[in-house]
C-alpha cells in the first residue's frame, strides 16, 4: 500500500506539518524535549508517523538528532516495528483502567536497550475517566527515561488535567498543492503515466489527508493501467468533472429546465451522491467568482487543477 510504502521515515519527509516539525526539531536541538505531548488533529494527516520520527530521532544511536540515521539498530527496529522500547497502543481496544495500571507497571522498568522508552498512544481521547486518572500519576512524576506521545482526533475529550500535563500540537488538514506534490512523487517513483489533472482530482476527494489519498491512489491504479477513461476514473472517486459542472451550470443561465432535469437523472442513475454534487457544484460557482473577482484571490483560494 502506498501509505505504508511511502510513510515519511524523517522530518524532511513529512507533508504540510512545518509548524510541528520545526517546533519538534528545535527542541530536540536544544535538549528541551518535553515528556509529553499529545498531537491533535483531523486522521490521516501524519500523527502517527511524526511520532514514530520522533521516536527514531531521541534514540537513534547518533542522537537525540534531527536527522535519525535510519541504519542503526534502533532506526531499523522502530521502521519495522519491532523496537520493545517504542510501545504502541491503540487506545480504543486498551481504554480500560487495567491496561494504565499495567503501563504504569512497565515504565518503571528501564528501556531493553534504547535511551527512551516511549509510549504511543492512538485514539488517547478513548480512554476512561478512570484510566485518565490512573495516567494521571505518572504523567504528573514520569521517570527521566520514559516519554509519552498522544494522538487524538478528538482533543476536547481528553481531560484537562491530562491536557495541562502535555504539550499539544495541532495538525492541520493538508493543502491541495501539497497533497499533489506527494502523488507526484509516488506516481515517479512507481513509474506510472497519470493524467496530472487526476491527481488534483484525488487531492480534492481527499479532504485534506494525505492518507486517504494515497489509498485512492492505490485503488485507481489497476484502473488507470487499464486506460480506462476519464469518465470511468472520475465514477469510480464519486466526484463530479469540471466539465459536466460547467454543463449544468450553462443549462441554469439558459434556463434550459429539461437539460436539468436529464443531467440529475443521469447522475442518479450513475450512482453518485446528489449531496456530493451539490457540495461540488457551490465550490465551482465560488471558484467562478473569485475568479471574476480577483485572479490573485483565484488562485490562492480555489482547489482548482492547473489546466482547469
Amino acid at each position: 500500500a502506498f501509505a505504508l510504502k511511502y510513510r515519511p521515515q524523517n522530518f524532511a519527509e513529512v507533508v504540510g506539518q512545518f509548524h510541528v516539525v520545526s517546533s519538534l526539531q528545535n527542541a530536540i536541538s536544544k535538549e528541551r524535549v518535553h515528556h509529553a505531548y499529545i498531537f491533535s488533529g483531523p486522521r490521516g494527516v501524519g500523527k502517527t508517523s511524526l511520532a514514530r520520527i520522533l521516536a527514531k530521532s531521541l534514540n537513534c544511536e547518533k542522537g537525540p538528532t534531527i536527522k535519525p540515521c535510519g541504519v542503526c539498530l534502533s532506526c531499523q527496529e522502530i521502521v519495522k516495528g519491532r523496537s520493545l522500547d517504542i510501545i504502541e497502543i491503540d487506545g480504543a481496544s486498551n481504554r480500560g483502567i487495567d491496561e494504565i495500571r499495567t503501563l504504569r507497571e512497565n515504565v518503571k522498568l528501564s528501556p531493553a536497550g534504547s535511551r527512551f522508552k516511549i509510549y504511543i498512544i492512538d485514539e488517547v481521547h478513548m480512554l476512561t475517566q478512570e484510566a485518565f486518572n490512573a495516567l494521571l500519576k505518572t504523567l504528573e512524576e514520569p521517570p527521566s527515561h520514559v516519554k509519552f506521545i498522544f494522538a487524538t482526533t478528538h482533543p476536547h475529550k481528553i481531560i484537562p488535567t491530562i491536557l495541562s500535563r502535555c504539550q499539544k500540537f495541532q495538525f492541520n488538514l493538508l493543502a491541495l498543492e501539497e497533497i499533489v506534490l506527494k502523488l507526484k512523487k509516488i506516481v515517479s517513483a512507481e513509474k506510472i503515466k497519470i493524467n496530472e489533472n487526476i491527481l488534483y482530482t484525488i487531492g480534492r476527494a481527499s479532504g485534506g489527508s494525505i492518507r486517504d489519498a494515497e489509498s485512492l491512489l492505490d485503488q485507481l491504479v489497476p484502473i488507470i493501467l487499464e486506460k480506462k477513461s476519464l469518465d470511468d476514473i472520475f465514477s469510480f472517486l464519486g466526484v463530479i468533472d469540471e466539465d459536466s459542472l460547467n454543463k449544468i451550470l450553462k443549462s441554469l443561465v439558459d434556463k434550459d429546465l429539461s437539460s436539468c432535469l436529464d443531467f440529475v437523472e443521469k447522475t442518479v442513475k450513475d450512482g453518485k451522491d446528489l449531496g456530493i454534487f451539490l457540495n461540488a457544484f457551490i465550490e465551482h460557482l465560488r471558484n467562478l467568482l473569485l475568479a471574476k473577482v480577483s485572479q490573485r484571490s483565484f488562485t490562492e483560494l480555489s482547489d482548482v487543477s492547473p489546466q482547469s
